[in-house]
């Protein structure tokens, strides 16, 4: 699949080290930073913005970033990898929140009660810059331009949770896994790879829990638009054939399904 190219970590002694030392490249030629600084700033504002990370840090397949109740003390940028975000009910059970991606940052759930309040887990290696909250609000009433995109990050939260409410509250089985795999497309589209050939880095239970799906729904429907031909699926590599397919699914036009 030439859609997500896997980060290759070739060697078992690099994530000896849980933290490194900030090193090249900085933001200014990071391909990602257009997601993380605010365009339009001037060299002098960028070489500031480059001194609130403290450090990266790299974290294996499986491993957490942080865990419900740890101390809040960072805001993270991720540099390559995927996690998940979830929290535990009473009795147990997860429930996914969310999936993260190269280029997004973490972390600011922790603002409200200086505590996180769910866990984040490293669905491959992965490697986050670590910039320090006191930094962060220093930088922001220093820049103007800063502190309005780090606004925006905030803002965009409360929009993604809209979002998804509205995707739980109101679509079935098939729209909900439509409009998850368009909004992939567009995401990783964004960071430079194929809108239509992907590797799904979470397993299809935890796909369900993110949508309120039972597994065995999520493999039917996948089964389903593969049949359909929306989409090719390989294990866990997906093609998207038929975007506008999936769109025409999202937006309740779509004649050919029916809900499960």
């Amino acid at each position: 699949c030439t859609g997500f190219p896997v980060p290759s970590f070739s060697t078992p002694e690099i994530f000896t080290a849980i933290f490194t030392p900030q090193k090249s490249p900085p933001c200014s030629h990071c391909n990602l930073r257009e997601h993380c600084v605010p365009l339009g700033l001037s060299l002098r504002d960028i070489d500031r913005l480059e001194e609130l990370i403290s450090a990266r840090r790299r974290i294996r397949r499986g491993e957490p970033l942080f865990r419900a109740g740890d101390r809040f003390e960072a805001i993270y940028a991720i540099r390559l990898g995927f996690l998940k975000s979830s929290v535990m009910s009473s009795d147990g059970r997860e429930q996914v929140t969310n999936f993260h991606m190269s280029g997004e940052m973490i972390g600011m759930d922790g603002i409200a009660n200086e505590v996180h309040s769910c866990d984040v887990i490293a669905l491959e290696d992965t490697e986050v810059c670590v910039i320090p909250y006191e930094r962060i609000l220093a930088a922001c009433s220093e820049i103007e331009d800063y502190n309005l995109h780090f606004q925006k990050l905030l803002s965009r939260e409360i929009v993604r949770q809209h979002g998804l409410m509205l995707l739980l509250g109101s679509m079935h089985a098939e729209e909900r896994l439509a409009a998850f795999l368009l909004n992939l497309s567009q995401r990783f589209e964004s960071r430079g790879y194929s809108r239509s050939e992907f590797v799904l880095r979470m397993t299809r239970a935890e796909i369900g829990s993110y949508l309120g799906l039972k597994l065995e729904t999520v493999s039917r429907v996948l089964s389903r638009f593969s049949h359909d031909q929306l989409i090719a699926v390989n294990q866990k590599h997906v093609q998207i054939i038929d975007t506008e397919g999936l769109r025409a699914i999202v937006s309740g036009q779509s004649t050919v399904t029916e809900s499960i």
